[in-house]
C-alpha cells in the first residue's frame, strides 16, 4: 500500500509539473495562413499567449484582412484548447466557422473545440499577438448563416466545401452580453 501511496504521488507531482512547464511555454497551435493547410495546422495547442484587450470592439471589420484566428476553448477536466480557425465579418460582427465534412455528425459533435463552446461559450480569441476574451453564440437564424457562408466563400475561395458538408456559424459578442436562449 505504502508503495502504491507514493507512486501516486511521483504521478501527481509529475503531472503538476508537466502542466506548469506546459503553461509556462503555452504549447500554442501552429501559425497557418490556412488552417487546412496541413495536419500540423490543424494540431491543437493549450494556452494562448499574448496582449490582452480589455476594451470594447465596435467594428471586427479589421479582421477582413486577417485569414486564421485561434482560439481557446475549455474541456471537460478545465484544461485549455486552442485550434486555428476562419474568420468572417459582417455588419460589424465577427463571426467564426467550422466545417463538418460529409458522414462527420452535425454540430456540437465532431470537433472538439465546438463540443466545448456547447458546453461553456466562453472564449479566448488570438487575433495577431491582442487577446480577446469573449462568448460565442451558435447562429440558428438561417439568412444570418447564409450571408456569413456567402461572405466567407468570397474571403476564402481557395477552400473547398465539399458537397453535403455543414458550416457551423458563431458570433462573437462580448462578455458583459447576454446570451440568447
Amino acid at each position: 500500500m505504502r508503495t502504491l501511496l507514493k507512486v501516486g504521488g511521483v504521478i501527481v507531482i509529475c503531472v503538476a509539473l508537466l502542466l506548469v512547464t506546459l503553461r509556462v511555454t503555452g504549447f500554442e497551435p501552429g501559425a497557418c495562413a490556412n488552417a487546412g493547410a496541413s495536419w500540423t495546422c490543424r494540431v491543437p495547442g493549450l494556452w494562448l499567449r499574448g496582449h490582452l484587450v480589455t476594451t470594447p470592439v465596435l467594428d471586427w471589420s479589421f479582421t477582413d484582412g486577417i485569414q486564421t484566428v485561434k482560439v481557446q476553448t475549455r474541456d471537460l477536466f478545465g484544461l485549455p484548447h486552442s485550434i486555428g480557425t476562419y474568420c468572417v465579418s459582417y455588419t460589424g460582427q465577427l463571426y467564426l466557422t467550422s466545417v463538418y465534412g460529409p458522414g462527420l455528425p452535425p454540430y456540437p459533435h465532431g470537433r472538439r473545440w465546438n463540443e466545448n463552446v456547447a458546453r461553456d461559450p466562453h472564449v479566448r480569441i488570438q487575433i495577431g499577438d491582442q487577446l480577446y476574451d469573449r462568448i460565442l453564440v451558435y447562429v440558428t437564424d438561417p439568412d444570418e448563416r447564409a450571408t456569413v457562408i456567402r461572405n466567407k466563400a468570397k474571403k476564402y475561395p481557395q477552400q473547398i466545401i465539399r458537397p453535403g458538408s455543414y458550416i457551423n456559424v458563431f458570433r462573437v459578442v462580448s462578455n458583459d452580453q447576454r446570451i440568447p436562449d
